[in-house]
């Protein structure tokens, strides 16, 4: 047993022989370098006066704080300079949102070609007849339209119809029982079923899920229906 005066040695080599480092020989500054302004040349001009700001400020840091906030001020430099890479929505996650918008349209958009067909089959004037007919072929290209888009997404054709339209479409056949069928109330249905319309082609113009060819084809269709809603208001004046 060692006495209290004289600890025990311990193995390893002698303390001498160790060469002392200095915090700088440890950790060489991070943001040394001519990398540095290689990646500050790379950063988008609306951050790069910030960024220069940040490395003239981490100059005056002594050589602990320059090891501490170096590597986190270069990683952000680095970050900026390959733009956002987050995954918030990878390829295969934004493609089942397409399809879930597109799948969610298509319901609305037959609600469109449904009701067109009924107030064909309720109008008693040719000239709106005429129309609505037209309007019947203009929402089943429409539907035609998206289906392909959503083929060639994967997805399957949506052939179905709300149940709200379903429901709305069995009252007003109901309520022609006791009222009939007078034009005023065919196109009073008909301007109610195209405000759906146009809430549904916002909503999913709205949410961001389309892209490219299908977002150009919705907006093209969303136009048209504001058009043929806002023919439907003339027609009732």
């Amino acid at each position: 047993m060692h006495s209290p005066s004289t600890p025990p040695r311990l193995s390893g080599p002698p303390l001498s022989s160790a060469h002392p480092t200095s915090p700088s020989d440890a950790a060489p500054d991070p943001l040394n370098g001519s990398s540095l302004a290689y990646l500050l040349d790379q950063l988008p001009k609306s951050v790069k006066e910030t960024a220069l700001k940040a490395v003239s400020r981490y100059q005056q840091f002594s050589t602990i704080q320059k090891v501490a906030g170096g590597v986190v001020l270069l990683l952000a430099i680095r970050r900026l300079t390959r733009g956002d890479k987050s995954p918030k929505k990878g390829p295969k996650k934004a493609q089942k949102a397409e399809i879930s918008t597109l799948h969610e349209l298509l319901h609305f958009v037959n609600d469109r070609v449904e009701g067109y067909k009924k107030a064909v089959e309720e109008s008693q004037d040719p000239q709106r007849r005429d129309f609505y007919q037209g309007l019947v072929g203009q929402s089943e290209q429409f539907a035609q339209t998206l289906n392909e888009h959503l083929r060639h997404l994967g997805g399957g054709r949506e052939t179905s119809t709300t149940l709200k339209g379903k429901l709305y479409r069995r009252f007003m056949s109901a309520a022609a029982v006791f009222t009939g069928h007078d034009e005023q109330t065919v196109l009073a249905s008909n301007i109610h079923g195209e405000q759906w319309a146009l809430a549904a082609y916002k909503d999913a113009l709205d949410d961001e899920t389309l892209r490219g060819p299908i977002r150009h084809e919705v907006e093209r269709q969303y136009h048209q229906s504001q058009r043929t809603y806002q023919e439907l208001k003339r027609m009732a004046t």
